[in-house]
């Protein structure tokens, strides 16, 4: 079985809309639903007093109708009356403001008399319901990384860099409290970054997200564990959620869960789209071991920066098998049913506010017939495999962040992105290893892709230089390299981590003003960045073509042992990535999934099934395969344009809207 379905929330309804809920998921092919993410406040009105009655109703309708449950702990809201009770436990934000009820997220996660009141509710709904029949996995809270600076949050704080650093000595060090005189004396002199003067200690900064994920994952881990002992045998997991403000570390997390869980929310209306939902794929696999599950996505919207952008038909159907084909085991939305009022009343559904006849929900029915089909094929299939690799480090990122650097716009994930995206479109599978984590896999690959990679330990610096030796192509991105893992700068000049292997030594960076650009003498365009680039055994492949670097090297290429290492020194264009990541994956023996594709065509291999995804609007043929304009075709073989293929279970695009097998047939309750 697939997981389809998504967040419902029966308590923002009527009573007497909830069988035609279950009506319309039957139509639908619904398989499971998310319950009470944010329902602490209808669980227990008051200390201390619970209503269940409800959610047994609820619970016994979906079992009745086959519909499975992702019962959720409703921890990341806290009810009206915790705060009043406990208004120590709400969050500081770095200004030493203490922030009040009225969203989500209000608590902090280092207050006693939160995580107390987190596992009471958890206790009550774990041993009301461990045993359910609909019960099919638990949904501990919802989207991790609520930061907060208040003293209690201090006071943890000072604990976990007691266990980290041992002593005041070595976290002195670390934190280089020689500069503007900040040595600590004493542990109580430690507080979190708040607002000060001018620049924050930076490796103060980075420490403190550290703190803050492991401090999220322990609450996370007291209520799995809770869980877990009422029915070791329902799978646990909380759903991550990717953001330059979020301070977890998903990698480290990912061991924790039983299914790495992702929300994902594209943010370009273009084809921007179709390339984050395959980075963010690509990123999940990665996390998961190979499998994972999309637990939130917008089913018929997409959010860019100040406008709601209405998916084309379709689209809900590319983007939900593009997460499929990627691993997921399934496709889960935000939400079921569009509510009438509150912070997210226009928020996505698959039942919005024009109700079943709709294009969305009309799409989502021939969505669960495909996923239907799909599901027995899928159930044997093996994750896509990928010869190249991309770095994942959360910690470079939260240190590219900070104040004090040369460029106040450095962007760690369009970074990362935009050589996801160069191989997007070369038809390249990729995949992400987390050297931060563990470095065993690097030999995996025969590419190793290394952008932004800030922080590098030397365990790290050591694998990439066997995998290099080994036989393995590497591509090094400025901004590498350059730090130690507590962020004190590796000397002697840049990438320091990387300079044997790559046979380079960088002694100045120039930024480059925003929007300015330039051209290398081989026609590459470059912008943001440029450096002063020594050669210590590299060959210089591309040189800067004017300024004051003219004539120096841009884009050098080492042998070392019998593999091959890149350096890339500036901002390569779009095209340059690709052109130059085409290069070394021919070098390395890397063939893409599909040769030739048109730019409009995508296509993933998982097992034997390749799935071809036509982000255009014209008819077009790979192999013996016509794919729609705007459609999928699953197809069944070695390759496309095998002749024993055959593609199957996906309409062509989608069943028309108003086609009648497609009409809502559930009785329509008036939410009154």
């Amino acid at each position: 079985m697939l997981f389809f379905g998504g967040d419902y929330n029966p308590e923002q309804w009527p009573e007497r809309v909830w069988d035609e809920d279950v009506a319309l998921m039957r139509q639908a092919g619904v398989t499971i639903a998310t319950v009470g993410v944010f329902a602490w406040s209808h669980l227990e009105p008051s200390e201390g007093r619970f209503e269940f009655g409800w959610l047994d109703r609820v619970l016994d309708k979906l079992h009745e109708g086959g519909i499975k449950v992702a019962l959720a702990t409703p921890t990341a809201s806290p009810p009206p009356w915790f705060t009043l009770a406990y208004p120590s436990a709400m969050p500081v934000n770095a200004d030493g403001v203490r922030l009040t009820h009225g969203s989500r997220d209000t608590y902090c996660v280092s207050a006693p008399a939160y995580r107390t009141a987190a596992m009471t509710i958890a206790l009550k709904i774990a041993s009301r319901y461990a045993h359910h029949p609909a019960l099919a996995m638990w949904h501990v809270h919802n989207e991790y990384g609520t930061d907060c600076r208040c003293d209690l949050t201090a006071a943890a704080f000072r604990t976990w860099l007691q266990k980290k650093h041992g002593d005041l000595d070595a976290l002195n060090s670390a934190w280089t409290t020689a500069f503007w005189s900040q040595r600590y004396s004493d542990w109580a002199q430690i507080m979190p970054p708040r607002a000060t003067q001018y620049l924050p200690n930076p490796a103060q900064v980075l420490d403190f997200r550290r703190f803050l994920s492991d401090e999220l994952l322990a609450a996370y881990i007291e209520q799995r564990d809770l869980l877990r002992g009422h029915n070791p045998d329902i799978p646990v997991t909380t759903n991550f959620v990717q953001g330059g403000w979020v301070s977890v570390d998903h990698a480290r997390w990912a061991s924790e869960v039983d299914i790495v869980a992702v929300d994902h929310y594209p943010s370009s209306s273009g084809i921007g789209a179709e390339e984050e939902t395959a980075f963010a794929g690509d990123l999940a696999r990665g996390w998961g071991g190979g499998s994972w599950l999309l637990m939130e996505t917008a089913p018929n919207l997409i959010y860019t920066r100040d406008r709601m952008h209405a998916k084309e038909p379709g689209r809900l159907t590319r983007h939900s098998l593009g997460y499929v084909a990627r691993g997921s085991a399934g496709a889960m939305y935000f939400q079921w049913r569009q509510p009438r009022g509150g912070a997210e009343m226009f928020h996505s559904a698959l039942v919005p506010h024009a109700g079943p006849d709709s294009p969305v929900f009309r799409e989502a029915v021939g969505l669960g017939r495909t996923l239907k089909n799909l599901a027995p094929r899928l159930a044997s299939a093996p994750p896509p495999d990928s010869q190249i690799a991309i770095t994942w480090d959360a910690a470079s990122w939260w240190a590219l962040q900070g104040g004090g650097l040369p460029a106040s716009d450095l962007d760690y994930l369009g970074a990362v992105r935009q050589v996801h995206r160069a191989l997007f479109r070369s038809s390249l599978q990729a995949d992400f290893v987390f050297p931060g984590v563990s470095v065993s896999s690097f030999g995996d690959y025969r590419v190793l892709v290394v952008p932004h990679l800030y922080l590098v330990s030397d365990p790290v610096a050591a694998a990439v230089r066997e995998f290099v030796a080994g036989g393995g192509h590497l591509v090094v991105g400025y901004l590498s390299g350059i730090a130690l893992p507590d962020g004190r700068v590796r000397l002697g000049g840049y990438p320091g981590a990387f300079r044997e292997v790559l046979g380079v030594r960088v002694v100045e960076w120039q930024p480059v003003a925003p929007g300015e650009s330039f051209v290398l003498d081989d026609g590459s365009h470059a912008s943001r960045w440029r450096e002063r680039v020594e050669t210590a055994g590299a060959s210089t492949i591309a040189r800067y073509a004017d300024g004051v670097l003219a004539g120096s090297p841009a884009v050098t290429r080492r042998r070392f042992g019998a593999g091959v290492a890149w350096y890339v020194s500036t901002g390569l264009s779009d095209e340059g990535w690709q052109r130059l990541l085409g290069v070394v994956a021919a070098e390395a023996g890397v063939e893409p999934v599909v040769a030739g594709l048109p730019d409009s065509v995508e296509a993933v291999r998982r097992g034997d099934l390749l799935f071809l995804f036509n982000h255009g609007e014209s008819v077009v043929t790979v192999g013996s395969t016509a794919v729609p304009g705007g459609g999928v075709r699953v197809v069944s073989g070695l390759s496309a344009s095998s002749s024993t293929s055959s593609a199957f279970g996906c309409p062509a695009p989608i069943t028309p809207p108003g086609t009648p097998s497609d009409k809502p047939t559930a009785k329509s309750a008036s939410p009154g």
